[in-house]
């Protein structure tokens, strides 16, 4: 079948405007993986077959408050097996949702149950961990919402969960997941892109209202270069954790694969106008999420936004005594990479491209018997992260949050998630607080699965 360009459908789209799934206030019990058909394309179009949490693509939006515990069935009546892992909290290592490392995949027909407090207020998510290129794609992810127990001033709180999808003219999921050009380039990119699962998302505001912007990178492999017309935003926090101060957004800014940012949004476009969340790419900026201005909520816009509260302490890292770990991210098309060890020998490149391989991390394609870091709890960890590959990677931490080590020596915010680009080294720094096996990978999930992941023990 051939494939739809984003481009077919830009000028088609004007009819199709809706506010997303709604949030849950009281998530189910039950979280049900299984097959369903939801309109991702306009009303010309077939529905699109996809696999999905609970019956609605995205899964839906499950919120709880800081401190609460998570307890959710998963059943399984997907054809595959499967496991859910829930992105960003600090988590009990057997809750992790990792088959092969944390716990087996759930069987079709099978059951797993998951039972978890949350410590940290802010913004995650949870999707699929086991044939993640393929299950993620085809839709199995939803948000996870962990309110403050005083939240900020804001008059709505907006869920915006950013994808990409791969259609053929029919409006089914192309199924080409084992591409090895995705797996050795830049990974699997959609030929539409989606909000909240629709291709044009409209919100009704108001001229002066506060807004709280949760965006979330959902997509298997693109990174958004977002900005934004008729809004003055701030951003008060990185995957979940908030900044001690926040940051006015000047131009646009970056969100890779697994990322979120929170902004607190202030509606400045006129009344009867639109402000735009705009997606750039090579041949122009697009909406990624219109605000219809209906009127004016107030006659002033509000002062500047305080910070949200802190989430507990992660400990604090003390890089005079930080264990040193190098990591060294190789392989991949224009790479130069001529082999790897996979499976306790060394292969040559051709013969890891047949095994589906096309990365390696210090030289071992795939998960390592042994891990990439061992250490006691309480135990600092530097991690020098060298890209000598020609693409970008979104390394992914499970389990904890990292500060970057600047340049200049001081540490940047928490996060779970970093973009290292072509001939980059950057260092992550964190406290190894959390006992367990801990996958360590790139959430570039096409290169993921061609042997980008590693895993660190935490005794």
């Amino acid at each position: 079948m051939t494939t739809l360009t984003r481009r077919t459908f830009l000028h088609a789209m004007s009819a199709v405007c809706a506010a997303g799934p709604a949030l849950a206030k009281s998530p189910l019990a039950v979280l049900k993986a299984a097959v369903a058909e939801q309109q991702v394309l306009p009303t010309e179009y077939p529905a699109t077959p996809l696999w999905t949490f609970n019956g609605t693509f995205p899964g839906e939006a499950l919120r709880i408050k800081q401190g609460d515990r998570v307890i959710r069935k998963l059943e399984n009546t997907l054809p595959q097996s499967t496991a859910v892992h829930w992105h960003g909290i600090r988590i009990d290592n057997a809750m992790d949702g990792v088959p092969g490392l944390t716990q087996a995949a759930v069987e079709p027909g099978g059951a797993f149950d998951y039972d978890f407090a949350v410590p940290d207020a802010g913004t995650y998510w949870y999707h699929s961990h086991n044939r993640s290129t393929e299950q993620i794609a085809r839709g199995l992810y939803g948000s996870l919402i962990v309110e403050e127990a005083e939240g900020p001033d804001v008059d709505r709180d907006i869920v915006l969960l950013l994808d990409d999808m791969r259609l053929t003219q029919t409006g089914e999921i192309s199924e080409d997941f084992d591409s090895m050009h995705d797996k050795s380039h830049a990974g699997r990119l959609g030929n539409i892109v989606l909000t909240n699962g629709r291709m044009d998302l409209s919100y009704d505001v108001q001229r002066n209202q506060r807004l709280r912007l949760r965006l979330i990178n959902a997509s298997n492999a693109r990174i958004f270069q977002l900005g934004l017309q008729g809004l003055n935003a701030w951003t008060v926090a990185l995957d979940g954790m908030p900044l001690d101060q926040p940051q006015a957004v000047e131009g646009s800014f970056v969100i890779a694969p697994a990322q979120r940012v929170d902004l607190i949004v202030d509606v400045v476009a006129d009344a009867g106008s639109e402000a735009f969340l705009i997606h750039f790419e090579r041949d122009g900026g697009f909406a990624q999420v219109t605000f219809d201005v209906g009127g004016q909520d107030a006659t002033q816009t509000r002062p500047a936004p305080s910070p949200l509260p802190p989430n507990p302490d992660h400990g604090r890292t003390d890089l005079a005594a930080a264990t040193p770990i190098p990591l060294v991210m190789e392989g991949g098309a224009m790479g130069g990479m001529r082999g790897a060890m996979m499976g306790g020998r060394r292969m040559a490149m051709r013969e890891l491209v047949q095994g589906g391989q096309a990365w390696a991390l210090n030289g071992v394609a795939g998960l390592p018997e042994a891990p990439l870091v061992d250490v006691f709890q309480s135990e600092t960890v530097r991690i020098s992260m060298r890209n000598d590959t020609a693409f970008p990677h979104a390394m992914h931490l499970h389990g904890h949050h990292f500060r970057e080590v600047l340049p200049d020596g001081t540490q940047g915010p928490l996060r779970d998630t970093i973009l290292i680009n072509r001939n980059e080294t950057r260092d992550i720094a964190f406290v190894a607080h959390n006992p367990g096996d801990w996958l360590v990978h790139c959430h570039m999930l096409s290169h993921q699965a061609a042997g980008m992941k590693t895993w660190m023990r935490v005794q």
